[in-house]
């Protein structure tokens, strides 16, 4: 995923544990409304945000896509000082002049990009939440190079490249 420097236009919409819109995006909040919780798919490496999440989207760059192999990516950026790793570390790969990754080195999960140009956020993969309905994607990011087969039809905004 590729940084945006417009965070109010891509706010994202975080479900409360009852299910109920809370609108996220305004900066950090502690409590458990706003706790996430993930991990990879072996347990060996887990983490947790307690920061509203923001820039939720489904990213069809040829990066994302090669990187975890698949079609798309669904990410959401939280403040790099709101995660945490409660169990393991995860692995970083340098995946470009400009960003890290990090990914389980046991299961080998996708789990954060961090960009050298956005020191202060970090994104992470939705669907290594515990539980990944609480941030649904916003939109869509780099449509420009999704695959001719992946087809968008869900209704969210598209963007060619960053919002």
């Amino acid at each position: 995923m590729r940084p945006s420097d417009d965070r109010a236009a891509s706010e994202a919409i975080l479900l409360d544990r009852a299910g109920a819109k809370v609108r996220a995006g305004a900066g950090s909040h502690t409590g458990e409304a706003f706790m996430l919780r993930g991990g990879c798919h072996c347990g060996a490496v887990r983490y947790e945000a307690d920061a509203a999440p923001f820039h939720a989207t489904i990213c069809h760059c040829a990066d994302c896509r090669r990187i975890v192999g698949a079609a798309s990516v669904a990410w959401f950026s939280v403040p790099r000082a709101a995660l945490r790793w409660t169990a393991g570390a995860p692995k970083p790969v340098r995946s470009s002049a400009r960003a890290t990754r990090t990914f389980c080195g046991t299961c080998g999960t996708s789990l954060t990009y961090e960009s050298d140009a956005a020191p202060d956020e970090i994104d992470v993969t939705t669907a290594s939440l515990d539980e990944p309905e609480r941030v649904p994607p916003r939109d869509h990011t780099f449509l420009a190079e999704r695959l001719a087969w992946d087809v968008v039809a869900d209704g969210l905004p598209t963007f060619a490249r960053t919002r």
